[in-house]
């Protein structure tokens, strides 16, 4: 029996020192990962300073999930924050103190927002840069117009403070940062006519790919704490979220209402970017989603 029992220890030892072993290249991989530099080519979007580029722009900051990570004044906010080991900040980017933009030109603006890439080449690891990649070379314009006339602040600098399993998981390629979950090679999207119909639909529907996936099928949600439960499928078909909004009006209450029809609350959506959108923009959305193909959920 003491043969056993040492035979078993000794088992147990070498797991423990696997799992560190592990540990540790999962953390030297996450750090490389993080100082690697991603090269792409970027054609410069000029600046737009225009009252209605700048209206547009406002627009799209409160209701596209800017506000969400940099505050209503771009000063920077914490977005999630367990108390623990979880702590996501978006830094200022205003040109006040602590800025992280005040020496970008055009190039950066569009390496940053459409490809997740800081001005250097780093990747940014906090960026939904994937939501905002197929943007319209005027909606980016009027995008950074409203940016950059926001009044200077003073604001701290970004947080990313990550979970050890989180941070393993990242050095081995099982999470993403945001660079790396986009095809750089997309050329930006065409401008279509505002309206409810099914392109500009498909257009708005761009800012659900972070968390719904490129398909919208659903799935969880890359980089997500664990406590979050798996984003829904958007496509039709039984089972999937699309059953409870049949019609637009159906959204676009659960949008400015945050609870679904039955009255419950839904855990993990940006409600305050959501509440923002316009009806034109929710009823083009919700007839895009409509015209899906069914697919499986995730």
């Amino acid at each position: 029996m003491n043969r056993w029992w040492k035979v078993a220890g000794g088992i147990v030892a070498a797991l423990v020192v696997l799992a560190g072993a592990v540990v540790v290249a999962g953390l030297q991989l996450g750090e490389r990962r993080m100082q690697r530099k991603v090269a792409v080519e970027v054609r410069p979007v000029a600046y737009a300073a225009d009252g209605a580029a700048l209206e547009r722009g406002r627009y799209l900051f409160s209701s596209r999930g800017c506000a969400d990570c940099h505050g209503a004044n771009g000063a920077g906010r914490s977005f999630v924050n367990d108390g623990k080991s979880l702590h996501i900040r978006g830094p200022n980017i205003t040109t006040g103190p602590g800025s992280v933009v005040g020496s970008y030109q055009p190039e950066d603006w569009v390496r940053a927002i459409r490809h997740g890439i800081a001005p250097g080449g780093r990747p940014l690891m906090i960026m939904p840069s994937e939501d905002y990649n197929r943007f319209t070379d005027a909606d980016l314009a009027a995008l950074v117009a409203y940016v950059r006339s926001l009044p200077a602040v003073a604001g701290e600098p970004a947080v990313v403070q990550l979970p050890l399993p989180a941070r393993v998981l990242y050095g081995f390629g099982a999470i993403g940062d945001a660079a790396a979950k986009i095809d750089h090679g997309l050329a930006p999207s065409q401008p279509v006519a505002e309206g409810v119909n099914v392109a500009h639909g498909a257009y708005v529907a761009n800012m659900c790919l972070g968390c719904h996936g490129p398909q919208l099928a659903g799935g969880r949600i890359p980089g997500g704490p664990p406590d979050w439960p798996a984003a829904p499928n958007l496509t039709p078909g039984s089972g999937t979220a699309m059953v409870r909004y049949g019609d637009a009006g159906a959204l676009l209450r659960l949008f400015r209402t945050g609870q679904r029809p039955d009255g419950s609350a839904v855990k993990v959506m940006p409600f305050e970017s959501l509440r923002a959108m316009s009806e034109t923009d929710v009823r083009a959305l919700h007839l895009y989603l409509r015209s899906l193909p069914p697919k499986p959920q995730g």
